[in-house]
C-alpha cells in the first residue's frame, strides 16, 4: 500500500496527498461532513426567503474557510490549485 502524505494537522479538514494524485484532497471527517450536510438540508427545507438566504450564506462561508486553508497549504507546499478562479 503506497503511503498518505499528510500536508496538515490532524484537524476537521486535513489536507492529503494521495498516491497518484496530482492535487492533494481535503478529508472530512465524518461528523463534520455530517454537519455540513445537515445544515444544506435545513436550507433546503427553509420557507422563508431571507432566513434560507442567510442559512446559505452560512453553509457557503464554512466551505469558503476550509477552501482558503485548503489553498494556503497548496501555496505552502508549492503546489498549483487544480482550479482557476
Amino acid at each position: 500500500m503506497d503511503d498518505v502524505k499528510l500536508l496538515t494537522a490532524s484537524t476537521n479538514y486535513a489536507v492529503v496527498q494521495l498516491p497518484q494524485r496530482r492535487f492533494p484532497g481535503v478529508v472530512f471527517q465524518g461528523d463534520s461532513l455530517h454537519i455540513l450536510i445537515r445544515d444544506l438540508g435545513r436550507v433546503a427545507n427553509e420557507i422563508d426567503p431571507f432566513e434560507k438566504a442567510e442559512a446559505l450564506a452560512d453553509v457557503i462561508e464554512e466551505l469558503r474557510v476550509i477552501q482558503r486553508h485548503y489553498e494556503a497549504v497548496l501555496k505552502r507546499e508549492g503546489i498549483e490549485r487544480p482550479y482557476q478562479d
